[in-house]
């Protein structure tokens, strides 16, 4: 692809940054703050991801929030500091996954395709270009409403989520295979129409819409190898703040 073509697509695809938990795990941090803003060396969460998409040249961000999510508008605010431009779904309580996405449609604007990261991961060396790239050729095939980033099981969840055969993400299919199933790391492009039986402003999760996706093929991805941690603890925020390298 052509770095002119790259720069136009960077420029096209919009990103939803999900940020609307209510963080229990956390707690008692997140009793006074919201997840997405605890900070990792100096910088939230969703800072890192903000940064990230700028330098890949993304303009347009939507961040839906519920939580104290008057903080995360008053710290980000239009974005023109990470030369983005951010606007907010906001949720009175959170609607789960699916539910925030497909509230956030109307925002995003998408015709197509648009990539979905959750504000409470820490992957500061995502390939977040390869991901865009990626959007050209589910345009080519035509076939597939999701492709997920899928990880190494991390030791708090060691059974993982989905089995990856070649590219295809699949709940059960692969088992006799003997292929060990991946952990779903809440990085993904996602299809417009996945969402299409959603009604907007309703709590939905996004497992069951993957799932039926699944059945039909219709959902591929790749095992991504890189730095990446769930920030999910306490303990693993204050393990990150004490490492040396990112």
């Amino acid at each position: 692809m052509s770095a002119t073509s790259a720069f136009n697509l960077s420029n096209s695809v919009p990103c939803l940054l999900l940020a609307a938990g209510r963080g229990e795990r956390m707690r008692p941090l997140t009793d006074t703050i919201p997840k997405p803003l605890l900070e990792v060396h100096g910088k939230s969460l969703l800072a890192w991801h903000l940064e990230g998409l700028a330098k890949v040249g993304v303009k347009q961000v939507v961040i839906n929030h519920a939580w104290l999510g008057e903080q995360i508008e008053a710290a980000l605010g239009t974005g023109e500091s990470f030369g983005l431009r951010i606007e907010y779904s906001k949720e009175e309580t959170a609607l789960e996954t699916a539910g925030g996405i497909c509230k956030a449609l109307s925002l995003l604007k998408a015709n197509d395709y648009f990539l979905v990261m959750n504000g409470d991961v820490f992957a500061p060396h995502f390939p977040i270009n390869d991901l865009l790239n990626r959007i050209l050729e589910l345009r080519t095939q035509q076939q597939f409403l999701a492709h997920l980033i899928l990880v190494p099981n991390p030791p708090q969840h060691p059974h993982g989520d989905f089995y990856l055969d070649e590219q295809i993400v699949s709940d059960a299919g692969p088992a006799t295979k003997g292929i060990p199933k991946l952990t779903f790391s809440g990085i993904g492009i996602y299809h417009r129409a996945l969402f299409n039986d959603l009604i907007p402003g309703q709590s939905a999760k996004l497992a069951p819409l993957l799932r039926k996706a699944m059945a039909d093929n219709r959902v591929s991805g790749e095992n991504y190898r890189g730095s990446w941690h769930d920030v999910g603890s306490p303990e693993r925020l204050a393990e990150l703040n004490k490492s040396e390298s990112l």
